[in-house]
C-alpha cells in the first residue's frame, strides 16, 4: 500500500517542487501550484455519496492536463483512479493509494507535475 509519505518523496524528487499544507492536508506544488494533494472524503462528501460511495484507504488527488485526458486515464485505470461529481468538470482525478501500484503512483505525480509545471520547467524534464 502506497502512502502519502511515497507521494512526497516522489514529488519533491522534481523539479521546483514545494509541498505545504491546505486545510490541515498535506499538498505539493510547483511554481506555486497544486499538483498533488490530499483528498480524504470529509462529512460533506459522506452526507454527498453515502458511505458506499467512500472506498477505504488513503485518497490522493491528481491534476491531469485537461478533461480529455481525465476521462483517458479514468478509462485506463479503473481499479485506482476515479472522480467524485464534486469533481466533475475539473482536470483533476483521485487516486486509492491502497490499491495503486508503485510506478502507476509514480507515473501519476510526474504526470500530474507536468500538467501544472510552466511550460519552460516542464521543456527543461524533459518526457
Amino acid at each position: 500500500m502506497a502512502t502519502y509519505d511515497d507521494v512526497a518523496r516522489l514529488a519533491l524528487a522534481l523539479p521546483e517542487t514545494t509541498e505545504g499544507t491546505s486545510r490541515g492536508w498535506r499538498v505539493w506544488k510547483v511554481a506555486g501550484r497544486q499538483f498533488v494533494w490530499e483528498r480524504p472524503f470529509t462529512q460533506a462528501d459522506l452526507r454527498r455519496f453515502g458511505d458506499e460511495a467512500v472506498p477505504p484507504g488513503p485518497i490522493l488527488a491528481a491534476a491531469v492536463e485537461d478533461l480529455g485526458e481525465k476521462e483517458a486515464v479514468l478509462a485506463a485505470r479503473p481499479g485506482s483512479h476515479f472522480t467524485i461529481a464534486h469533481l466533475d468538470g475539473y482536470a483533476a482525478v483521485l487516486v486509492r493509494l491502497d490499491v495503486v501500484d508503485g510506478g502507476t503512483l509514480a507515473e501519476t505525480v510526474e504526470d500530474a507535475w507536468l500538467a501544472r509545471a510552466p511550460r519552460r520547467l516542464a521543456a527543461e524534464h524533459g518526457p
